[in-house]
């Protein structure tokens, strides 16, 4: 089902949808940061087990819609519902010294109490907890290595791991693809499309590009300009349904199994809407 404000249409198609199984409601959210707004009239549900990308360029509102989500910014407009076991974040970027005496193995235990000072003394349950979370993200091998020295990639596994050992019902991950290689992108791609579907856990993952997650997304909410379009990709991401969304003309173009999405300036040139998407030429 497609949510998209400025529809009427799509509007009544939400309106009707049962919720009582959505672990995530956000119902008409507005949102307004040093006197500008920032978020219009957001709607969009999430169910157990589905994996949800979104999506937006830079300054589209993206991160301030996650802390939304989290509390950690006050709606001016709208609810937001949280149903379940609580949510696990992954924030969009983690300083780690290499350095640091932090194994990998502490740092996702720390997600069970790391709201308490100093570290928890050792537990047979703790470690046999740890030792699952490090399993579910494919990261025994790395469990005693210092996380400061560890890749991008392996950074990213043992971060999920830390957000998911509270066993939340619903995962916020924003931009974890950022500066990762094409095959790191796709391992935690894959890793957090099979936590959703075994583990029934609802993922919101914001990207700037969404050529990664089509193979595994079940819907998508696309940013712009504080505005957004919800609902299967492919009712989504079209040049009709973006063009209302960016209030400009919008071409959807499919090029070798990825999607591009580009504006014309009205005069023959076209540019990117997506950052990491080439020109037309």
């Amino acid at each position: 089902m497609m949510t998209k404000q400025r529809a009427a249409s799509g509007r009544d198609r939400q309106d009707r949808r049962d919720t009582r199984e959505d672990v995530l409601i956000v119902d008409g959210v507005s949102a307004r940061l040093g006197g500008r707004e920032v978020l219009h009239d957001v709607r969009f549900t999430i169910r157990p087990g589905e994996f949800v990308g979104l999506i937006g360029s830079n300054g589209a509102g993206k991160t301030t819609l996650l802390r939304v989500i989290l509390g950690l910014v006050p709606p001016a407009a709208g609810k937001v519902r949280v149903h379940g076991n609580g949510i696990g974040y992954v924030p969009q970027k983690i300083e780690l010294d290499p350095d640091m005496p932090l194994r990998a193995r502490d740092l996702v235990g720390l997600g069970l109490d790391g709201n308490r000072l100093g570290f928890p003394l050792p537990s047979r349950s703790r470690r046999k907890l740890v030792d699952e979370m490090l399993r579910a993200v494919d990261a025994e091998h790395i469990g005693n290595a210092r996380v400061g020295r560890l890749s991008g990639g392996e950074q990213q596994r043992i971060l999920i791991a830390h957000a998911l050992i509270s066993r939340p019902g619903l995962l916020l991950l924003d931009e974890p693809l950022a500066n990762l290689d094409i095959a790191s992108e796709q391992e935690v791609v894959a890793l957090l499309a099979r936590i959703a579907r075994e583990q029934r856990i609802a993922v919101l993952i914001s990207a700037h590009e969404m050529n990664p997650l089509l193979p595994v997304m079940d819907r998508i909410v696309y940013l712009a300009a504080g505005r957004a379009a919800s609902g299967p990709t492919d009712e989504v991401v079209r040049g009709e349904v973006l063009s209302e969304l960016y209030a400009r003309h919008v071409d959807v173009i499919h090029v070798h199994g990825r999607v591009l999405v580009v504006a014309g300036r009205g005069d023959g040139l076209d540019i990117p809407l997506d950052p990491a998407a080439p020109a037309a030429s």
